[in-house]
């Protein structure tokens, strides 16, 4: 009777092992499949559940928790004013009240920042919220607008996953 060969482990999983954590500073946005301008930071990715409390029917001292409404916050992004009028055309679409739903996919590079290591996609996206540069003559700092989407679904895959539809 033979053994069967041991299975090699992946180095991630042997106790021991430093895993190099992924750059913040790496990333991109696609919006709809094309890369949309010079994003310098991406802040409200999550999730929230919340939870129904109850009483165990009988016993009166244990109390369960069972998952309830999921909401997501709207995530937030900053990047650089240039001449582009997409992000503001899009913007200006809710504001006239017609809401055009895109999906948005935000994807961590590598430290090279070549390969795509991980991707977060929001589902329905559109903007809720803009706020432009602060100005200031005394400055020598970029011009940073913010713009914050709403979105109805949060997913995520590991790297080389498809594009934003």
């Amino acid at each position: 009777m033979t053994m069967p060969a041991p299975v090699a482990a992946t180095p991630s999983a042997q106790p021991g092992n430093w895993v190099d954590p992924y750059r913040a500073y790496n990333f991109k946005l696609l919006i709809n499949n094309v890369t949309e301008g010079h994003f310098t930071e991406v802040t409200g990715l999550g999730v929230k559940v919340e939870r129904i409390s109850y009483r165990e029917a009988g016993n009166n001292s244990i109390v369960r928790a069972i998952p309830s409404r999921v909401t997501y916050p709207p995530v937030t992004l900053r990047f650089g004013l240039t001449n582009s009028v997409d992000l503001w055309e899009w913007l200006m679409t809710a504001v006239e009240g017609r809401v055009s739903r895109r999906n948005v996919s935000i994807v961590m590079l590598d430290a090279a920042g070549a390969t795509e290591v991980l991707r977060w996609n929001l589902v329905n996206a559109w903007p809720q919220e803009w706020y432009g540069a602060p100005l200031d003559a005394m400055s020598r700092e970029l011009a940073i607008e913010t713009l914050s989407l709403a979105h109805e679904g949060l997913q995520r895959e590991a790297g080389g996953g498809g594009p934003a539809a």
